[in-house]
């Protein structure tokens, strides 16, 4: 994780409409707060995993899999005023293999996003809890902390840029357990609006774990394209990115007799079609390329799937 889409997407949208002359928000009441503005998803879907892998213990299986995918979100939205919005939110995923149960993982987020605007400038605080359960037993505990400032640096130009605080454990292997010190910064191009725009990032990671041989420091960088178009009366979107992250890590790995060196290439490319009402199709496909001198940690990855989902 390294941002909060929800937030990201509301700034963007009430930069957009404030340049266009309309207001992002319906009039204020003359006293007391609105009431808060609620969404909820849920998606059900099927994926094909090339190479069943559990990233953040450096195991890869070379075995392929189906698995059952399972998503529900929920999300209050209030306004304290003009300048001040609230957004609390909990995400929940689950995905069942058909042979590998033992990598079944279920993931629950909770989040705060809170976001007001200082003159031109858009700030910004987010805070994440994540717990993460493979085949039913604790896996992953992730608590995340990101203060972050944006703004249009010119009509079709949209900046933002963030620092990132993480704390993570491992259950299953305590010298994993980590804290994470990171900023990255993001530009937007926008070709017409948020219909379609160019998305160019950076980030740097610093990552102290508790064994001195899984500390690392990593450059990051990314570019996403996003186009939408009318279909059924609604918007189909369709994106496209390519990230790339250099890990150097600072101290000998025992194993291979020399610190290690992680390069990994990342493309996606989903699409999300409308249906009936409120409801939609996503088809999506992603390759990973993983080149590693620590053999356990240099594989290749497919992922091929699709997804029903219902908005509220």
């Amino acid at each position: 994780m390294t941002r909060s889409p929800r937030l990201i997407s509301v700034v963007l949208a009430a930069n957009i409409a404030a340049l266009g002359g309309v207001s992002a928000k319906a009039q204020e009441p003359k006293s007391g707060l609105p009431p808060p503005r609620w969404a909820a998803e849920v998606g059900i879907g099927v994926e094909y995993d090339s190479n069943i892998s559990i990233e953040e213990v450096d195991r890869a299986s070379s075995e392929s899999d189906y698995a059952l995918t399972l998503d529900a979100s929920l999300e209050m939205r209030q306004d304290f005023n003009d300048t001040t919005e609230l957004s609390l939110n909990y995400d929940y995923s689950q995905n069942s293999y058909n042979e590998f149960s033992q990598v079944d993982r279920q993931t629950h987020i909770l989040g705060s996003d809170l976001s007001f605007k200082l003159g031109e400038l858009d700030s910004g605080l987010s805070a994440y809890y994540i717990n993460s359960r493979l085949d039913g037993s604790k896996f992953l505990e992730l608590y995340r902390l990101s203060p972050s400032a944006s703004g249009f640096l010119a009509k079709k130009w949209f900046a933002r840029g963030a620092y990132v605080y993480v704390d993570k454990s491992i259950e299953s292997s305590s010298e994993r357990d980590a804290t994470t010190h990171a900023v990255e910064g993001d530009v937007y191009y926008f070709r017409r609006g948020l219909r379609s725009y160019f998305n160019f990032g950076y980030r740097y990671k610093d990552e102290d774990a508790e064994a001195d041989r899984l500390d690392y420091q990593s450059s990051s960088v990314k570019i996403r394209y996003v186009h939408r178009v009318e279909m059924l009366s609604r918007l189909a979107k369709f994106e496209i990115s390519w990230r790339y992250e250099d890990r150097d890590y600072e101290s000998e790995t025992p194993s291979i007799g020399e610190a290690r060196a992680d390069k990994r290439h990342r493309w996606r490319a989903d699409m999300e079609m409308p249906l009936i009402g409120k409801s939609a199709v996503q088809v999506y496909y992603g390759y990973s390329d993983y080149d590693s001198n620590l053999p356990s940690s240099d594989y290749y990855q497919t992922l091929v799937g699709t997804r029903f989902t219902y908005r509220w």
